[in-house]
């Protein structure tokens, strides 16, 4: 099993990471052994990779960190970096290797101190691997004045420092930072890819790993959530059935609170996984004692935890919403299908009696409308609209289409 494995429907991309991770290896040899290096090199100092949601682009720029780290002695041989057995492979991949730090934020940005202290991160040399690796999975989440501190680094890197960025979009990155990177850009894996991987890697029953993979339309993680968890199976349906709901006004401010109510459930069940703990390290560190009071001065970091906890759940619940709209975008995007004609496979096959009946009772004209109004609202959250509000705007449109 190699570091690209995982990788899923993007062959190309693998391709041309596994050169260049080819070059790197030579690279690093060539400057270790004072011998002249070779011009031409695939290998760079900084890459973005883009792609829509579920493509793959942390788990490319994963793969690509451990390639980079490989010490596998069938290098030396002609073999490609990325054996996947290797300490440097083993450690990269989940992520306790020394010099490869990978970013993801719970959180609705990534600000200017983050940034600094990744930075200068990035002017060490290896402790002990080959390259200094650092992933931001999120840096469509970078501030302004974040992306400006980035640039910095990004402009004048250090000779064995790798940068990895991953946004959905070119657009989700500063024009200056993104002229400076290599970028390699991902697609929606095939259907029939995402449920293999399923099956192969997480055991999971094939009939339902082909309708985790086909309700998702490709998305890898969440269909591994669909395939795996009961509570994603039972939200989704929920959220499906809204269309058959909103035949009134009452309907509409109902499923609009519902799914509302759902969210915030999904961000306090996600907080009470992972808040408590914190707290209770927190505490630990900060030289509390279990059930007494806290010593004094240690009140500004408890309050700067319950912040940043605070704008997690704001974030989770965010997600959760932005996910129960795309279902619905997924759902109406069936119906239009059934009212063409289109030979286009259906996603929503679990649920072919709702799509019949919308289809039956409306028209394409209608369709594309409630298509537009679930944007608007996905549109308006971004904008910091009460999610309530805009909800409730979404679902009286779907009810008058």
């Amino acid at each position: 099993m190699t570091v690209w494995d995982d990788l899923v429907g993007q062959d190309r991309v693998r391709e041309q990471l596994a050169a260049a991770a080819k070059d790197a290896d030579a690279l690093v040899t060539a400057v270790t052994d004072g011998e002249p290096v070779e011009q031409g090199s695939k290998m760079t100092h900084a890459w973005l990779f883009t792609g829509p949601p579920g493509s793959g682009r942390s788990t490319a720029a994963r793969a690509f960190a451990a390639a980079l780290q490989c010490t596998s002695p069938d290098r030396a041989l002609g073999g490609e970096p990325g054996c996947g057995f290797c300490d440097g492979c083993h450690t990269s991949l989940i992520g306790t290797h020394a010099d490869v730090q990978v970013i993801r934020t719970d959180l609705l940005s990534i600000g200017v101190k983050e940034t600094r202290d990744l930075v200068r991160r990035a002017q060490l040399s290896p402790a002990v691997g080959r390259w200094q690796v650092i992933v931001i999975e999120d840096a469509d989440r970078l501030t302004e004045g974040a992306g400006n501190v980035l640039l910095k680094a990004v402009e004048e890197p250090a000779p064995r420092t790798v940068w990895m960025l991953c946004a959905p979009s070119l657009e989700d990155v500063l024009p200056t930072i993104r002229s400076r990177c290599r970028h390699l850009t991902l697609g929606t894996p095939p259907v029939e890819a995402v449920a293999d991987v399923l099956i192969r890697r997480d055991g999971v029953d094939p009939e339902r790993a082909h309708s985790a993979a086909r309700a998702t339309q490709g998305h890898i993680g969440r269909a591994r959530r669909l395939a795996t968890d009961e509570r994603a199976r039972a939200r989704r349906a929920a959220v499906l059935k809204v269309p058959l709901r909103v035949a009134d006004v009452g309907g509409c401010l109902k499923a609009a609170q519902e799914l509302i109510d759902t969210a915030t459930d999904d961000a306090k069940q996600m907080a009470d996984e992972v808040d408590v703990k914190e707290t209770e390290d927190l505490k630990a560190a900060l030289g509390g004692v279990a059930g007494g009071r806290m010593p004094r001065g240690t009140a500004g970091a408890m309050k700067e935890l319950e912040d940043k906890q605070k704008r997690r759940r704001t974030r989770t619940q965010r997600d959760s919403l932005d996910l129960a709209l795309t279902e619905l975008t997924g759902f109406y995007r069936d119906v239009l299908a059934l009212q063409l004609g289109s030979r286009i496979a259906i996603a929503n096959v679990d649920v072919q009696d709702s799509l019949d009946r919308i289809a039956e009772s409306s028209t394409p004209a209608q369709t594309l409308r409630r298509i537009e109004a679930v944007i608007a609202c996905r549109q308006a959250m971004d904008r910091n609209v009460a999610p309530l509000l805009a909800v409730e705007a979404m679902t009286m449109s779907l009810r008058s289409g």
